[in-house]
């Protein structure tokens, strides 16, 4: 494997870095320090002023192509960019964040340069000059070493499974001229919930199921709110059109890691478990005894969770004055 760098795919909105970024600026600066190589970080669509921090988690080099086409996220310019980067850089490992964006992306990067590419990792080790890649498999019953074999290795790591360590590079800023080449795709508009802090990058979430009975979370949103955390749902309750799809966690919703998980009404199937089951610390709130969901928990109450979360609020908010 050649050891030229590391490449570091950074991600950002509204030109702020998501949290992901420092996950994979920090992962990316322990590859090329087991490789012995330099870290390069790439930013689209972002200027000079914000890329420059990168340099605090270890980014060597810093490529900025700061072009206004590329200011909101159009996968297939993305990718064109990206791909001429590599081109250029030759990079021995490409990694980026597994997040909804990134999954796209590395998909797209991956099939365009024809590289092997390993998907939601928690975990990379460097043998032999090669990465071995742990991932969840089989909705995350079992977990695989998987070994990548070509050049670039691409690995794309799940949010909130990497550390995030603060290490001075270089931090060396080159704006880039890049050719968007042949794009079929248009951004259009985008709308936001302001205020709403989002489920893959929540320190916090408390989430609902079949349990909740219908579609009034308002007590779910409340300690959501006092915790500063993002309310999410089982597939059961966005299936009952309770809360929107951009809420479901499981397997086939989005894949969280906070550091404390809240379960509310909700069984535990498999599904949702490969969803969240990696949360540093989960409690479960649920009548049902023998829910599935209690021999993942941390800590369980059985109970009614109409009668049990207004008292957790209760106490949080005499715990805040």
């Amino acid at each position: 494997m050649s050891q030229q760098c590391v490449l570091a795919i950074a991600e950002q909105s509204d030109a702020a870095f998501r949290k992901i970024t420092y996950e994979v600026l920090s992962e990316g600066r322990r590859i090329a320090n087991s490789l012995g190589c330099p870290l390069t970080a790439v930013v689209l669509g972002a200027g000079e002023d914000i890329s420059k921090e990168l340099g605090e988690y270890g980014a060597d080099r810093i490529l900025v192509a700061d072009n206004q086409a590329l200011r909101e996220y159009v996968n297939d310019a993305y990718t064109n960019v990206i791909a001429d980067i590599i081109d250029k850089e030759n990079p021995c490992v490409v990694i980026l964040g597994a997040s909804t964006q990134g999954k796209e992306l590395s998909a797209r990067i991956a099939a365009r340069i024809n590289a092997p590419l390993a998907m939601d990792c928690v975990a990379v080790q460097v043998e032999n000059g090669n990465l071995v890649i742990t991932r969840p498999m089989y909705g995350g019953k079992i977990l695989a070493d998987v070994a990548l074999d070509g050049n670039p290795q691409i690995a794309a790591i799940r949010p909130n499974s990497m550390s995030i360590v603060k290490t001075a590079g270089a931090g060396s800023v080159e704006k880039l001229e890049v050719d968007l080449g042949k794009t079929d795709l248009t951004f259009v508009e985008k709308n936001l919930e302001t205020g709403k802090v989002e489920l893959t990058e929540a320190d916090v979430i408390i989430s609902g199921g079949r349990g909740m009975g219908g579609s009034d979370f308002s007590v779910i949103e409340e300690l959501a709110d006092l915790l500063k955390g993002a309310v999410g749902a089982s597939r059961s309750a966005v299936d009952e059109g309770w809360r929107p799809v951009s809420d479901q966690v499981g397997q086939t919703g989005k894949v969280v890691s906070p550091n404390l998980y809240v379960a509310c009404g909700i069984s535990g199937a498999i599904q949702h478990l490969a969803g969240m089951s990696s949360s540093r610390v989960i409690a479960a709130i649920n009548k049902d005894p023998d829910a599935p969901i209690f021999s993942k928990a941390d800590y369980g109450i059985v109970g009614d969770l109409f009668e049990i979360v207004p008292l957790v609020i209760d106490e949080t908010k005499k715990i805040k004055a």
